[in-house]
């Protein structure tokens, strides 16, 4: 069975896409997700991303900490390397380059449906916490009311 709440393309997974820098900061090779979000050229996939990087900085967001510029060497005949442009991208910024997509797109509607999934996951995970980190605020209190009653 599939899981439907997996944003994957041809075996590979959005998380499993997922990189950390010397830091440990998590990040997406702008490269690799092309295919996932369901762009053939890169030229268009760069488009929706500087598109994006303008919807960033008029949320109040600073684009720089979200959009890193990168090369990604791309091995070539006889040995050769090239380095092509590429982005390193937080999760932030994947998630806003799917809901800014076209949502005509399969791949870009999988994209947004995932992050809306995710998104209801970490409200509900949130919420418990709170839950809990309240009923341990009271519990103490509660015990000694119980062992107040009861000489």
């Amino acid at each position: 069975m599939v899981n439907q709440t997996e944003l994957s393309i041809a075996g590979a997974s959005f998380e499993s896409l997922k990189k950390a820098n010397a830091h440990g900061a998590e990040y997406w090779s702008a490269r690799d997700l092309q295919p996932l979000l369901g762009y053939s050229q890169w030229r268009r996939f760069e488009r929706a991303i500087e598109c994006t990087i303008s919807y960033c900085k008029q949320s109040g967001n600073p684009p720089e900490h979200h959009f890193a510029g990168a090369g990604k060497p791309i091995p070539g005949g006889k040995g050769a390397v090239q380095v092509v442009d590429d982005y390193h991208l937080s999760r932030f910024a994947c998630y806003l380059i799917a809901q800014n997509g076209d949502s005509r797109k399969p791949e870009i509607a999988q994209a947004q449906k995932y992050f809306a999934i995710q998104t209801r996951r970490q409200e509900l995970s949130d919420q418990a916490a709170a839950d809990q980190e309240r009923l341990e605020l009271r519990n103490p209190t509660m015990d000694k009311r119980l062992w107040n009653r009861y000489p």
